[in-house]
């Protein structure tokens, strides 16, 4: 009885997913559609965030959390240095070659107000919805903040 109804979970768990994926990629898309920032590529944003996330970051470990070779970063960070959206900082005493990276005030601007632009499109659409529709919603957020954690 147990391994019938692991498996009709298992089964209902695959369908959900099969109705759930495409509906947050197309969320997900309209989401960047409506707030990208001409000057920002999404590549740059994402590094952007992961800076501000973890001020002092360093290349070679930014490469990593991001699952990008080391000199295809080392490219994008030169490019947001020259857009003055990161500054290295000074150089770690233990080890002269390896400084970190550093939001600038513009760099968190930019991403402040992609932030909001996306929370005003997602709170007009959200408005469009009845009561039930929002309540549905809100109900969901707390599983869906269970998924890959």
């Amino acid at each position: 009885m147990i391994d019938t109804d692991h498996h009709r979970g298992l089964e209902e768990a695959h369908a959900l997913a099969e109705a759930l994926r495409p509906a947050l990629h197309r969320l997900y898309r309209q989401l960047r559609r409506e707030s990208d920032d001409p000057g920002l590529s999404p590549l740059h944003a994402l590094l952007l965030v992961a800076v501000m996330r973890q001020p002092g970051i360093g290349v070679a470990e930014l490469a990593r959390m991001e699952k990008l070779r080391g000199p295809t970063i080392s490219g994008h960070v030169k490019a947001m240095e020259r857009d003055g959206l990161i500054i290295r900082s000074a150089p770690d005493p233990s080890d002269r070659r390896r400084n970190g990276l550093i939001a600038t005030e513009k760099g968190q601007e930019l991403i402040k107000s992609l932030k909001q632009r996306r929370t005003d499109w997602l709170a007009s659409e959200l408005v469009k919805l009845s009561a039930d529709q929002r309540a549905a919603i809100r109900a969901a957020i707390a599983p869906l903040e269970e998924i890959g954690q």
